[in-house]
């Protein structure tokens, strides 16, 4: 009785997979994030732009990059994490790179991404 090794990894992807909305670099998404604090959970909202996506499956993960009082700060959540309880395209970015790292140096009104026109 031989397992197919692709088929019980399809299998495990199903069980943790985590439907999220589209989305792609140069986005600015905005979710709410478990938090543990103590003995209970509280939820942190996070709103900021897609800087990378890598990977496929279970690993896939994104970079969220904010600017919080001045200072820039970046997460990595993997795509199905249980942590993100919510997830909301705000904006969809005009981009012609996989990756946003040079908005690292960039500060005010520079480290804007093109928005696509909405009606």
């Amino acid at each position: 009785m031989a397992v197919n090794i692709g088929e019980a990894i399809k299998k495990i992807d199903e069980k943790y997979r985590k439907e999220l909305p589209d989305f792609d670099v140069g986005d600015t998404v905005k979710m709410k994030v478990k938090v543990q604090e103590a003995d209970k959970v509280r939820l942190h909202p996070f709103e900021g732009t897609v800087i990378r996506k890598t990977g496929r499956g279970t690993k896939a993960t994104f970079t969220v990059r904010k600017i919080s009082f001045g200072e820039g700060v970046e997460r990595i959540f993997p795509i199905h994490s249980p942590v993100i309880d919510s997830f909301t395209v705000v904006n969809k970015g005009i981009t012609k790179r996989a990756k946003l790292y040079y908005l690292r140096n960039r500060v005010g009104k520079a480290a804007r991404v093109k928005r696509e026109q909405t009606q």
